[in-house]
């Protein structure tokens, strides 16, 4: 399965670090283990469903328990069924920049 996910926390961060909510999520991301790829509007996350599901709740709550007052999460998901199976760089490896 591929999930992509981005969080909108306000406020996003502080003075100091302007996206501290953002970066709390995306180390929740990096934690778990799996094959992931942070863009500039979201990340991108592939792996089992068990895992994708707890961990797309486990990284919007992060930027709450950061210290957001509110946060909204866009998700998108990609699952597939067969033995054909698609991933990130399967769908974007002709598109990167050489």
């Amino acid at each position: 399965m591929i999930v992509e996910i981005q969080c909108i926390p306000d406020p996003a961060g502080t003075a100091d670090e302007p996206f501290a909510r953002v970066h709390a999520a995306i180390e929740v991301i990096e934690s778990s283990g799996l094959d992931y790829e942070v863009g500039p509007c979201g990340t991108s996350i592939e792996g089992p469903p068990d895992q994708l599901w707890p961990l797309l709740r486990a990284v919007h709550e992060a930027t709450l328990v950061a210290g957001a007052d509110h946060c909204i999460s866009v998700i998108k998901v990609f699952e597939q069924t067969g033995s054909d199976r698609v991933t990130m760089t399967s769908l974007t490896d002709r598109y990167r920049a050489r």
